[in-house]
């Protein structure tokens, strides 16, 4: 008896159910069957079924005569299952990895409950995956399992089959099974939920529900909407049938309304002429099923009245006013914009203040950050500044004075400043005056190709507008440099008048004043666990991917190195998505400050992302995953030989990684070896003074700066690694290699 029977219904999606059936296959929890139900498809859906019945004894193919419709093609997959848990899906949707060991678990740890509800995310054919809205109703916090009156939220999530596991007991005892017709799913999940003795949720993305372009039933024209009607007649006789169920009528009959108001108003779905026939049959579904109780809004109101021409009168009015709307402000952006440009015109031609300076990044703080902390402390009489839109202010320490982008404050400041410092582009409007000091910090010590390197690259040079560049370099007076290779690069790649500052990088220095008690305060904020191995994992922009999907597996890596390790996982900033959350994966993605991230954690595990010149200055281990470096080289180019000169040991495949981790090779003599090679090549002059010296040469003319600190007299600043159990791992009696696999 399998622990899963999973139920496919297929009927025209030949395009798509090889895919939908490899993610339930290669799932990492074997304990399966899959029940492959052609429901007399035209199209090669059921030569695919035996293909895979074919090769996996697993699939269980079931051939229906005739066509149907999903519901009882569900019912027959139903009637071959010998799963203790079933579970459906949509035969364009798939599962994510690991998603049914994850499930397994829930349900272990929770009880065997009746139903188990779990999370899906939208896919769209551009690549965007946009997770459930009402995901906070699938927290896992509270007792477990539950009846739905304690959790009756519930009610609010997609009333849909594939997104729970049923036991498949509790389902033949209580005879559920689904209805003919469209909108199947709504007297099945209504009954189910509210029947179920014990109810758990996992807070997990289980299924990817694709979005089609075209071809989903539910946005075909067609009359077989109105089988709505009749769907929600069968919920409310279900509940005739169980009297301990009155008590969920008016909730059933708010969903009921707002289920209507949605098919009636969805434009595509209902064919034309037919809206007046729906609403009257609404009314009439409203009168036969109402409850007593407070009326619900506008669209209840024109259900319970059946007020078809009012609301297209209304709807026509809503279309007017919001393009009324539209225009009003496209008019009003533009008179704003006017008058800013003025106001912009009339500071230039005021005295510029010697007093006063102006800072701003792209992401989080970086160097502008440290920079405007030095500013503060070294050169106290000029006022700071920070550029930054609300939802970033929170990366800047308290103390400069905030002002939004595009603002009239901002266009003063960014007239009248005389240091205006940044690491991003500035504005094409800005016109840089005489005794104006622009200081680019730049982010980070290049790997990739950067600038004028990007002309033969075009597809990481995107749009880029090579003359515009070179008209911002132009404005430039100093550029920041962390070490002689990227002095060098910038300067070619970069050509400009400006003066470089080879002084360090100030966002480094807290990496070397930091305390063991501040390693420690911020591994508690980030809630890793005391005596945890914590990996940092990294990744960078891939320009050769339109979606940035992780490139490894972290929950697999993690069940494979054991309850020890927990993983950082940190997003580069233009992914705009996560790398996982959950168990031992704690997302850092929107946390403000990355030389945190990087004093919390014990090591960093990235590919060819820039952090790692800036943790090697905590010398603490580093791992370089390089599986696609061949097609990363090829697309965006690199200064170096990754492989050849790496900080630390390096891994070609996800095995290799987990086995540098499991053998301790990740903190070997060896990968100390290349770590130290790497720091005395990238981090030179990172010795904790890197924004003291830059204040002191650009604000004060001092030419006789602090001296740098050598790289063998650093303290560096103990991570909890030393402390954790792991310390007590045996490492290699040997120098283990360091190859391309190690």
């Amino acid at each position: 008896m399998p622990r899963f029977s999973v139920i496919v219904p297929a009927y025209k999606v030949q395009a798509y159910l090889s895919e939908c059936l490899d993610s339930v296959l290669s799932q990492s929890y074997p304990d399966l069957e899959v029940i492959a139900v052609d429901d007399c498809s035209p199209d090669a859906c059921g030569a695919i079924i035996d293909e895979y019945a074919a090769r996996d004894t697993r699939v269980k193919p079931v051939h229906l005569a005739e066509n149907q419709g999903l519901g009882r093609a569900r019912n027959a997959g139903m009637a071959e299952a010998s799963g203790d848990y079933l579970v459906f899906l949509d035969s364009d949707d798939t599962l994510t990895p690991d998603a049914l060991r994850a499930v397994a678990d829930r349900i272990k740890d929770s009880g065997e409950p009746d139903v188990l509800v779990y999370d899906y995310a939208r896919t769209y054919w551009d690549g965007r995956t946009v997770r459930n809205q009402l995901s906070t109703q699938l927290t896992e916090e509270g007792p477990a399992p539950f009846r739905l009156a304690d959790r009756p939220g519930l009610l609010r999530v997609l009333m849909v089959a594939w997104n729970k596991a049923y036991r498949r007991e509790f389902v033949e005892a209580q005879g559920f099974a689904f209805p003919p017709g469209y909108y199947e799913d709504t007297p099945w999940t209504f009954p189910v939920l509210m029947t179920a003795e014990s109810i758990a949720t996992l807070d997990r993305v289980c299924v990817h529900y694709r979005q089609r372009r075209q071809g989903n039933i539910l946005g075909t024209t067609s009359r077989r909407h109105f089988d709505l009607f009749e769907q929600y007649d069968r919920v409310f006789a279900f509940v005739d049938e169980h009297p301990e169920l009155a008590a969920w009528r008016p909730e059933l009959f708010r969903r009921m309304i707002d289920h209507y108001a949605v098919v009636f108003t969805k434009r595509g779905r209902l064919p034309r002429g037919s809206h007046g026939d729906f609403l009257r049959l609404a009314r009439a579904h409203y009168l036969r099923h109402r409850v007593p109780g407070p009326r619900g809004g506008l669209r209840h109101t024109l259900v319970r009245h059946g007020l078809h021409r009012t609301f297209r009168a209304l709807r026509l009015a809503a279309a007017v006013r919001r393009g009324a709307g539209r225009a009003a402000v496209k008019l009003a952006r533009a008179l704003r914009g006017r008058a800013l440009r003025l106001h912009y015109r009339v500071q230039l031609r005021l005295p510029l203040r010697a007093d006063r300076a102006v800072f701003t990044a792209a992401f989080g703080r970086g160097d502008p950050g440290a920079l405007e902390e030095a500013f503060r402390t070294y050169a106290p009489h000029v006022r700071t500044a920070w550029i930054g839109h609300p939802e970033q202010q929170q990366a800047v320490p308290p103390g400069p004075r905030r002002l939004r982008p595009g603002s009239a404050a901002c266009w003063t400041a960014l007239a009248r400043s005389k240091y205006l410092v940044h690491d991003t582009v500035l504005d094409r409007g800005l016109r840089k005056r005489r005794g104006q000091v622009v200081v680019q910090t730049r982010r980070g010590t290049p790997l990739k190709h950067m600038g004028l390197d990007l002309q033969e690259r075009p597809a990481a040079a995107r749009d880029t507008d090579f003359g515009e560049l070179l008209r911002e370099v132009d404005r430039w007076d100093h550029v920041l440099s962390g070490n002689r290779h990227s002095t060098l690069t910038w300067e070619r790649v970069l050509p400009g008048r400006y003066t470089t500052l080879e002084h360090g990088a100030p966002r480094n220095d807290v990496l070397q004043r930091a305390t063991t008690a501040d390693v420690t305060r911020l591994r508690d904020s980030l809630g890793i666990p005391e005596g945890a191995v914590a990996i940092l994992y990294a990744p960078t922009f891939r320009d050769h991917h339109r979606t940035q999907r992780p490139a490894l597996d972290l929950e697999r890596i993690l069940r494979r190195l054991g309850p020890r390790f927990v993983v950082l996982a940190r997003p580069h900033p233009a992914h705009g998505g996560s790398l996982g959350s959950g168990g031992r994966i704690i997302d850092v993605g929107g946390h403000p400050d990355v030389a945190s991230l990087c004093l919390a954690s014990d090591a960093l595990l990235t590919d060819y992302s820039s952090i790692m010149f800036d943790y090697a200055n905590l010398d603490r281990p580093i791992v370089v995953h390089t599986a696609d470096l061949e097609a990363y080289e090829a697309v965006r180019g690199t200064y170096f030989d990754l492989r050849a000169c790496p900080p630390g040991a390096v891994a070609r495949t996800e095995d290799e990684l987990i086995d540098i981790f499991a053998t301790g090779h990740w903190r070997g003599s060896r990968s100390a070896q290349l770590r130290a090679a790497f720091r005395e090549r990238f981090c030179p002059y990172d010795d904790g003074r890197a924004a003291e010296r830059v204040v002191r040469r650009v604000v004060l003319g001092e030419t006789e700066l602090p001296p740098v600190i050598p790289l063998a007299e650093r303290k560096p600043v103990p991570s909890a690694c030393a402390r954790s159990p792991l310390a007590t791992v045996p490492q290699p009696s040997a120098p283990a290699p360091v190859t391309e696999s190690h």
